[in-house]
């Protein structure tokens, strides 16, 4: 039996500092650390919402407080899987499916596109209430499309939640798991991304965020690791999965997913955060890569 871990009895203390990252972003006046997420602004307490205002406690709790380039790379992914999501629906794509959606605030930032895409959200139950709690508070409408199904990913099987909530797993379907993977078991991961294989219909893309294996490993360096390894370890939700850079495309094809993007630290800074003189403005922590791919049949993988 799997023992209960924190996020099961308390509200995902990573999933709140991302809320808080991409509020205190949206508030930035630099473009290149300004991303759009002008929801999670509202979603953060009044008290923090007035610090993030005052540009010096906002650098503090961004550069200082926070791990070593990890404000940097939440900002890039959230760019980064907004194209995809704004992509997805300009395709009109049927469904989009959130895999531990924490405080995504992309179902209302992009409800007028979203209309004819129904978006499905998995979380735990008491982050997810949280998260529909603050929705209330704040008087932010839900949309009719979003569909929320609480589930335990290391209890609970994705594919018989998505069958109870009437997923099609004929459509073509945007699946995002951002910043999920990484705190889920080895077994875990494979039960998603099998649920991914069965439920994707043809066309489909799937985008998602790991860890290195070398950082679980504690071998080398990357720029950040140290900082954000201890700081996972105080928030008492450590990561468990990580994948070889190498070995990512071997990964995909177990899923029958092909892989069409992969980002590392560096290919991010050079996508979001190079001005026109060539000067990088921020550096992202070089733990995590993203990945973009495609749903794709043995033959066509092979």
């Amino acid at each position: 039996m799997v023992a209960m871990r924190r996020i099961e009895s308390t509200t995902s203390r990573t999933a709140q500092w991302t809320c808080v990252a991409r509020a205190a972003s949206s508030l930035e006046t630099d473009v290149h650390h300004r991303c759009d997420d002008y929801i999670a602004i509202r979603l953060v307490p009044t008290f923090i919402r007035l610090l993030l205002q005052v540009p010096v406690i906002r650098r503090f709790v961004t550069r200082v407080f926070t791990p070593t380039g990890i404000y940097e790379y939440v900002i890039a992914r959230t760019k980064y899987i907004d194209a995809i999501f704004k992509e997805a629906l300009f395709k009109r794509f049927d469904q989009i499916i959130i895999f531990g959606a924490g405080f995504d605030t992309r179902a209302l930032r992009f409800k007028s596109e979203a209309r004819r895409t129904k978006i499905f959200e998995l979380d735990v139950p008491i982050t997810q209430n949280a998260k529909i709690d603050q929705y209330r508070k704040r008087k932010l409408a839900i949309p009719a499309n979003v569909v929320f199904i609480p589930i335990n990913f290391d209890k609970e099987t994705p594919s018989v939640k998505l069958e109870a909530y009437k997923f099609n797993n004929k459509a073509r379907s945007l699946f995002i798991l951002e910043g999920l993977l990484m705190y889920l078991r080895p077994e875990s991961v494979d039960e998603t991304f099998r649920t991914i294989r069965e439920f994707a219909g043809d066309g489909s893309i799937v985008v998602f965020d790991y860890v290195q294996a070398s950082v679980l490993k504690q071998k080398g360096l990357l720029y950040g690791q140290r900082e954000i390894v201890n700081a996972v370890a105080r928030a008492e939700e450590q990561w468990h999965f990580g994948l070889e850079n190498e070995r990512v495309e071997e990964f995909l094809f177990k899923y029958e997913l092909k892989l069409s993007d992969h980002k590392d630290a560096r290919e991010l800074e050079e996508m979001y955060f190079k001005d026109p003189s060539g000067k990088v403005k921020g550096r992202i922590n070089a733990t995590h890569c993203l990945v973009r791919a495609l749903k794709s049949s043995r033959d066509s993988a092979a």
